[in-house]
């Protein structure tokens, strides 16, 4: 169920080796981001239960999901990129759908994620199904 961007991740993780250069992939996709709107950091796209700075903004157009969203750190704003070629671009209605863990632990995510981080992870999918869940 996985989107193609999402498998383009997956086929590079296969690549590199180490988890020291999967983490610097990781930051690398962040870094790729157009960085959020000042304007769009608000109360409202906050994440709460993520152990930095995260704001995510949904948007749903003629039922296709799509989010941006934005970090102060920088390995986070990478899981941001992470996710959103995991779920941008599918139908709405099917986002909750989407098995998250099992298809980050394609990429080693689990194993090397401290306890704050995959929290924080756990939290944007979290609001990620949610607002899916509100507007299917």
């Amino acid at each position: 169920m996985a989107t193609p961007a999402f498998e383009d991740i997956v086929e590079d993780f296969e690549f590199l080796e180490d988890w020291e250069d999967r983490y610097r992939h990781v930051i690398e996709q962040g870094k790729a981001m157009e960085p959020l709107d000042n304007a769009l950091k608000v109360p409202a796209t906050k994440v709460h239960g993520c152990a930095s700075q995260v704001w995510l903004h949904p948007m749903i157009d003629s039922g296709t999901f799509k989010f941006d969203g934005d970090s102060d750190a920088l390995i986070v704003r990478g899981l941001i990129a992470v996710l959103r070629s995991l779920y941008n671009g599918l139908p709405v209605a099917e986002v909750p759908g989407v098995d998250a863990g099992a298809e980050l632990a394609r990429l080693g995510l689990n194993d090397h994620l401290s306890a704050q981080r995959s929290n924080g992870l756990r939290a944007m999918i979290e609001r990620i199904r949610k607002v899916a869940q509100e507007n299917a």
